[in-house]
């Protein structure tokens, strides 16, 4: 593969990384099913990766306990000014960051074998993809970007003599002394794990896990991170969103883009099984979603990615039957539980818990444990050629048009079942002051609610208020051509604790409503908060609830919601002078309309 590589630049870089961290040896990916099988061969005889005899082709691993998620507290935003990278970013100078890291970097590849993996996120050649070159001493993470972007020699050819790509550094932090034994899972402490990004230079440095976005840079770092910085300079939108695609029973399709934090449905969503009649749903991501305005003036949106990288726990054939079906061959499971008969199983999986199994830990469990047998945050990875609902024309390079936008959050309480934006710049204020319960995707939670505006707050590449103003922008743009943009929240409770909406394939009849609502076919009543469908506008055909249920689930909770803004305001007081005028006013306006003024 080396020798395919016509690009000087590139291989310069990977020369001068081998110098620093001193690998046994380099080898150049060629994204081949037989590289990705000699790897897994390798991991399985090295002890770090389990096959599971009852799912073809098939592997469980375990990570080190101490890094099993994102890590919000060592991930930095690196810019040469602090006001750049903003208040929700944590910032380190990069000459100093630098320094640091290029200390750690020092030898750290020691014993082990130096990877390059180019890849490209989106349709190789597509005037909406971008390419990356990862290095990295993780094969378990050579094989997840195997299967969640695109890698090898075509990659090379499109990059030619000339591309532009972003570097993406990346060492578990593990070096081994010659006759040293390795762990299956090596990782280096917390107090030494840095996800570093340098929007300025469009760089990524990460050191020290193994796990998931922190070391699988494709994914957050550079779709979300990197690509919101390109984005914002170059006219488009990088956002955490999935993409679907609708059609209903006359043929009519609409593209949906919805953004929810991790671990509240996204997957779920992006993979429903519609229970109205006639209706189709199709997958075209569950994550990431590159929007631009294209020649037809509209929208349109791919998945840069080419898999999925999904939370396992809670995944049943009752929530998501189709990832259910989809991970029975060719997945990649990560701190899931390993049963008897050699399958995996985590919490509120379909059927009776297993009488024993070997944890995430590798330890002895029964239901009686006191512990769960998944972590709640392990994970699938799984190609989207796997996914039964994956659209035949998924890799188009143009993408799809996109016709509405979601925003919503995991809230037990205040926030309805759905409502409409009154128009674009409502609709960014709907998207700003988002929120949600905490989740087991990240470890650094804080506060029993987030404000996670536009599920980006995680991930936005600078600083957030100016990430505002371009959605404004990007409005004015649009024009009459903008998507609709609608809230939803499927996870409202009554007083007595008890789920009011039953969700899952019953969300396509929210879905239903937001697209007869596109198409100009039913109403809406207008309220403090947005527009709410009318009574009996959402199609509850067939579907058996208990009395007042739906009552409930479009109540506006006006007291509730008045008791939403002070909160909502002093996220948004953190911005300063980066918080734009066309968000105060929108503040100002729900203020009146709840008569707080």
């Amino acid at each position: 593969m080396a020798d395919v590589c016509r690009h000087e630049g590139l291989k310069s870089w990977v020369a001068e990384v081998a110098a620093m961290c001193r690998p046994d040896r380099t080898h150049w990916c060629d994204g081949s099913k037989g590289e990705y099988d000699l790897l897994m061969a390798q991991m399985v005889e090295a002890g770090a990766a389990v096959p599971l005899e009852k799912r073809p082709n098939c592997f469980l691993f375990r990570s080190d306990p101490t890094d099993v998620a994102r890590v919000e507290a060592r991930t930095y935003l690196s810019t040469a000014s602090p006001e750049d990278a903003g208040p929700t970013n944590n910032w380190i100078d990069p000459a100093e960051l630098k320094r640091t890291m290029t200390a750690l970097y020092d030898g750290c590849m020691s014993g082990r074998t130096m990877y390059v993996i180019p890849f490209s996120m989106g349709p190789i050649g597509s005037p909406l993809a971008k390419i990356g070159v990862q290095i990295t001493d993780s094969p378990y993470a050579v094989v997840n970007m195997h299967i969640m972007t695109r890698v090898g020699s075509k990659v090379l050819e499109e990059l030619g003599s000339g591309g532009e790509f972003i570097p993406c550094l990346h060492s578990v932090g593990a070096p081994l002394a010659p006759g040293e034994a390795d762990v299956p899972w090596p990782c280096a402490p917390m107090e030494e794990k840095y996800i570093s990004h340098f929007p300025e230079e469009n760089l990524i440095w990460s050191y020290g896990s193994g796990y998931g976005g922190n070391a699988l840079l494709g994914k957050k770092c550079l779709s979300l991170r990197i690509a919101s910085s390109i984005a914002r300079r170059e006219g488009w939108m990088a956002e955490h969103m999935l993409i679907l695609r609708l059609t209903n029973p006359e043929g009519r399709q609409y593209h949906i883009a919805g953004a929810f934090p991790s671990a509240c449905g996204k997957t779920n969503l992006a993979m429903i099984r519609p229970t109205i009649p006639g209706w189709k749903a199709e997958t075209i991501g569950d994550d990431i979603c590159w929007m631009k305005v294209r020649p037809d003036g509209r929208l349109h949106a791919i998945n840069p990615e080419t898999g999925f990288f999904g939370v396992a726990p809670g995944t049943s054939h009752a929530s998501n039957p189709v990832a259910t079906e989809m991970l029975m061959e060719d997945t990649i499971f990560t701190n899931c539980a390993l049963t008897g008969d050699g399958d995996v199983w985590w919490e509120d999986m379909d059927g009776p818990p297993p009488d024993h199994a070997i944890d995430w830990k590798g330890k002895d469990w029964t239901p009686d444990s006191a512990v769960p047998a998944a972590h709640p945050n392990a994970r699938f990875t799984a190609p989207a050629s796997r996914c039964p609902t994956e659209i035949h024309d998924w890799d188009d390079p143009e993408g799809v048009p996109i016709d509405i936008l979601i925003f919503g959050g995991r809230r037990s309480s205040v926030i309805p079942l759905v409502y409409e934006s009154f128009d674009w710049d409502h609709g960014v204020f709907m998207g700003a002051s988002a929120s949600s319960e905490a989740t087991a995707a990240i470890l650094d939670k804080v506060s029993p609610v987030r404000r996670d505006p536009f599920a980006m707050q995680p991930f936005c590449g600078y600083n957030m208020g100016d990430y505002f103003q371009h959605w404004f922008e990007m409005g004015d743009r649009l024009g009459d051509k903008a998507p609709r943009i609608f809230y939803v929240n499927w996870f409202r409770k009554g007083e007595d604790g008890r789920w009011l909406w039953p969700g899952f394939g019953e969300n396509s009849r929210v879905l239903k409503w937001m697209c007869d609502r596109v198409d100009g076919k039913v109403g809406a009543r207008e309220t403090a908060i947005g527009l709410m469908p009318e009574e009996g506008g959402i199609d509850l055909s067939g579907l058996s609830m208990p009395v007042g249920d739906m009552e409930e689930l479009l109540r506006v909770d006006v007291e509730g919601w008045r008791g939403e803004i002070p909160d909502t305001e002093r996220h948004f007081s953190q911005f300063g002078s980066h918080f734009t005028d066309r968000l105060r006013a929108q503040v100002a306006g729900i203020r009146k309309r709840l008569g707080l003024d």
